[in-house]
């Protein structure tokens, strides 16, 4: 079975002050628990300019939401 997969960018100059942006790693690291506490299986990395969050398409919207509250989107 084959599942349909979502890639969200985030640019690393639109984070928030909140995120050390000298810690990428971290972000990504932050960004993946968040999503893990409310359920979504997500993967998020640091790539050369932006984070990048990969998660099964089925769990966009309450992803988003995750991402909404944490101001990434």
């Amino acid at each position: 079975m084959m599942i349909a997969t979502t890639t969200i960018r985030i640019d690393h100059a639109t984070l928030p002050d909140q995120f050390d942006r000298s810690r990428m790693n971290a972000v990504a690291e932050a960004i993946e628990a968040a999503l893990r506490e409310e359920g979504i299986k997500a993967e998020a990395s640091d790539l050369f300019s932006h984070l990048k969050v990969e998660l099964p398409t089925a769990e966009l919207a309450a992803a988003s939401a995750v991402l909404a509250d944490m101001k990434l989107i």
